[in-house]
Formats: C-alpha cells, sequence, structure tokens
C-alpha cells in the first residue's frame, strides 16, 4: 500500500457485518436419515445455552438436511465446527408478519411484484408486540430485502433474535 495512506483511509471489506444487518444466518446440516441423527445435531446446540430460533428438515430415505437458527450465530459456528456435521452456512431473510389482515400476503405480494422467488419459508420462535416472524430463503436476497424495506416490512436482525419477548 502506498504510504500516503493512513489506517483512516482503509475500507473495512463488506463481509464483515455487525448484528444490526438486516439478514439473518442459517445453518443447513447434512446428516444421514437415521434414528438418533437430529437429537445429536440439536443437543450439540442446546447444551451450551442456546435457543434454537427456528429449525426445518428437508429428508430422504437416506440423507437429511436440517435448517437451524440460533440466538447466538458466532457460538453454533463454533460448535458445529468441532463436530463431525456437515455444515454450511448462508444469509437469509427474517420478516416480522405485519399487523394485517393478510400478512403472508403482504411480504408475498411484495417479493413477487419484483420478480424476486422464494425457494422456502419457515416459521421463526420469534415474537415482539404480539407479532411473529418468518424465515424467507429467496434467489436474490439483496434486491429483496431492499424491496422489503422500502415497502415498510421490518426486517430482522441477530440482535432481535436475542431480545424477543416470550410468549
Amino acid at each position: 500500500m502506498p504510504s500516503s495512506y493512513d489506517d483512516d483511509s482503509i475500507i473495512s471489506p463488506m463481509t464483515m457485518r455487525g448484528r444490526d444487518w438486516p439478514c439473518l444466518r442459517q445453518f443447513c446440516v447434512f446428516m444421514e436419515n437415521r434414528v438418533g441423527r437430529l437429537h445429536e445435531l440439536l443437543k450439540q446446540i442446546e447444551q451450551h445455552d442456546l435457543r434454537i430460533i427456528a429449525l426445518s428438515i428437508v429428508d430422504t430415505v437416506d440423507f437429511a438436511v436440517a435448517r437451524v437458527m440460533a440466538n447466538d450465530t458466532d457460538r453454533v459456528r463454533e460448535i458445529l465446527s468441532l463436530t463431525d456435521f456437515t455444515v454450511i452456512e448462508n444469509d437469509i431473510l427474517g420478516v416480522e408478519l405485519p399487523d394485517e389482515y393478510d400478512p403472508f400476503g403482504s411480504i408475498f405480494r411484495t417479493l413477487v411484484s419484483a420478480e424476486i422467488n422464494i425457494a422456502y419459508t419457515y416459521p421463526l420462535l420469534y415474537r415482539r408486540s404480539r407479532r411473529g416472524a418468518i424465515a424467507l430463503y429467496v434467489d436474490n436476497i439483496d434486491v429483496a430485502r431492499q424491496i422489503l424495506q422500502d415497502k415498510g416490512h421490518h426486517l430482522l436482525t441477530e440482535n432481535d433474535l436475542q431480545t424477543d419477548e416470550f410468549f
């Protein structure tokens, strides 16, 4: 780097996102579809005083994929790195359900109007101001995030998962 640069001129990489970034992290855990394997996975997470926020299972005869979200992404990442599970992380949107007649329709219409495809969705164990939330995996997360925010939908951050209201 040229000597005319000082430390204040260095731009941090975009991959450094804080807990207030409007996306959540999902862990996709691949495992054999056999008795007790899901229990092993969940025990690894919950024995460290972590709260599972979402769990979605896709299975076949031979294998399964567990999509897991918890209240502390960094700790889950560390714990899973010490196991024999094969894990992939990806960004996913968490959207608070609006207080409307058709909260799902409101969210989905917003995405359809921008021609955003929803690959899958599942509920989050989250509640604030008497509203629940859903996780959305879409084909273009950046455009979806922007259009949802522009239309007034509240996107969850990792901070929200640590401070929600219990039922």
